[in-house]
């Protein structure tokens, strides 16, 4: 037999395979309307390529290993007690000096369901029970904590904590499906982000390998209880930070990897514009007191994930392929998880980077929350707070 004709049959052999996958063991086996779109992505060429040559990060102090699983987001309270951070069991734990201690959840449902379990992947399967808080904001005024639950939308607790309360889990209609990130300005509104309209937090690999466009940033103002869409279409929105003097916001869209500006004030007022086309895929941002922004990057983007992005089809076809999504992930990121923050000034422009590309001390980081010199970094799959000395 001639080997093009060999080529032939293995090639028609794996598209049927593709096509049908009888022994569901694709990523997206579970997912039986799974789509992949287009990432209308910036030339390869205008990605940035700088880079900590140093990797300073892995001069970072690991605090609080295995007492917190997934901290996704750090935040201090208007005293500067803290910190707090929600964690995937579904509470916001708060460090006294001495220890962690439960200030908040958001389920009235908890039951030994969310027990404390040996990962953050033990949590997967609940985490629609138990609650998965993940961006937190302190009203400075008021002392009131807001919370982005992946699962139960908006919420809001006292200066006391305890069972936090519904703000809102719709927005025209349609249900907040993964609740990511927030942000308070001084009247008090709140500017927040749902990932995705069809795909739930556990199922965010999924929501990267589709790159639907599902995802929304909104504002809730608490006076009228409006909750409003500003800007559709987004492909994964992310974390959310108001500027110092409150013109305008920045968020991050994933799959594209950007950092967008949204205009509050000014001529500009209700447009949105790119602040930065960033080195990959990004998750939290947040604001210090110099007015800069911090951003965490997930992990740098690889010409795999690139190409993928362009090419959906091709994209589809590779997912059908009997490889589980944790692998598929791992090529998404390069083969490791590796941490990079970086700081960009007011008007987009790099100021600092600091990284971990081997992933040795920090493998991941999902928000960096800038301190009293320090830079406190939570990961929402690490069983650990790392903090860098600037």
């Amino acid at each position: 037999m001639k080997p093009a004709r060999i080529l032939a049959g293995i090639f028609l052999l794996v598209a049927l395979y593709c096509g049908t996958d009888p022994f569901n063991h694709s990523a997206i086996s579970d997912f039986p309307d799974f789509e992949a779109y287009k990432v209308e992505l910036p030339p390869w060429s205008e990605v940035p390529t700088e880079k900590d040559a140093d990797n300073l990060l892995q001069k970072s102090e690991i605090k609080f290993l295995n007492q917190v699983q997934g901290p996704e987001s750090m935040a201090f309270d208007p005293l500067g007690h803290g910190p707090y951070t929600g964690v995937a069991d579904g509470r916001v734990l708060f460090w006294n000096g001495d220890g962690w201690t439960d200030f908040a959840y958001t389920s009235p449902n908890r039951s030994e369901l969310c027990d404390p379990k040996p990962s953050h992947l033990s949590y997967l399967k609940n985490e629609h029970i138990c609650g998965r808080p993940l961006g937190l904001r302190f009203d400075k005024r008021t002392g009131d904590l807001y919370i982005a639950d992946a699962y139960f939308g908006l919420m809001k607790v006292g200066p006391q904590g305890g069972l936090a309360t519904l703000l809102t889990n719709e927005a025209e209609g349609v249900p907040l499906r993964f609740t990511n990130d927030l942000d308070v300005d001084d009247e008090g509104n709140i500017y927040f982000t749902d990932s995705s309209t069809k795909f739930q937090r556990r199922n965010f690999m999924q929501l990267v390998f589709s790159g639907e466009d599902s995802g929304r940033v909104l504002k809730y103002n608490p006076e009228t209880k409006e909750t409003t869409v500003l800007v559709r279409n987004v492909q994964f929105p992310n974390g959310v930070s108001l500027s110092k003097d409150g013109s305008f916001f920045v968020f991050t869209e994933g799959c594209r990897g950007r950092l967008l500006k949204y205009w509050l004030k000014g001529d500009k007022a209700g447009t949105t514009e790119v602040m930065a086309i960033l080195p990959g895929f990004p998750d939290n941002v947040r604001t210090n007191e110099k007015g800069e922004f911090w951003v965490a990057i997930h992990c740098r983007r690889t010409m795999h994930a690139y190409l993928c992005g362009l090419y959906p089809k091709v994209r589809k076809l590779l997912l059908k392929l009997p490889i589980s999504a944790k692998i598929h992930y791992l090529l998404q990121i390069g083969g490791r998880l590796h941490a990079v923050v970086i700081k960009y000034s007011p008007e987009g422009k790099l100021l600092q980077i600091l990284e971990d590309s081997s992933g040795k001390v920090v493998k991941a980081v999902s928000e960096v929350e800038e301190k009293d010199g320090k830079l406190w970094m939570g990961s929402v799959l690490m069983p650990f707070v790392a903090v860098y000395q600037l």
